[in-house]
């Protein structure tokens, strides 16, 4: 029984959102279920799929914050 953890941060895709929706949380188990049936042939009704969302605060990479990292790409793309 394969169990699965997706992290996201706790944002929305657009401005006026602060989570990922309902619709949103219900395509990536779809998906990531289908993943484990084509690649290991688990069905369906044994994976489990547990997302959580992190806050953007506790969430970094490249030795930053993600909102300063965000913001020094952001910086080096227009530069």
């Amino acid at each position: 029984m394969p169990i699965v953890t997706v992290q996201v941060t706790r944002e929305g895709t657009t401005v006026d959102r602060s989570s990922v929706s309902a619709e949103e949380k219900a395509a990536i188990i779809k998906g990531v279920s289908q993943v484990l049936l084509d690649v290991l042939n688990k069905p369906l009704e044994s994976t489990y799929v547990v997302i959580e969302e992190v806050d953007l605060d506790n969430w970094g990479w490249g030795g930053l914050p993600t909102v300063q990292y965000r913001r020094q790409r952001a910086g080096a793309a227009n530069s």
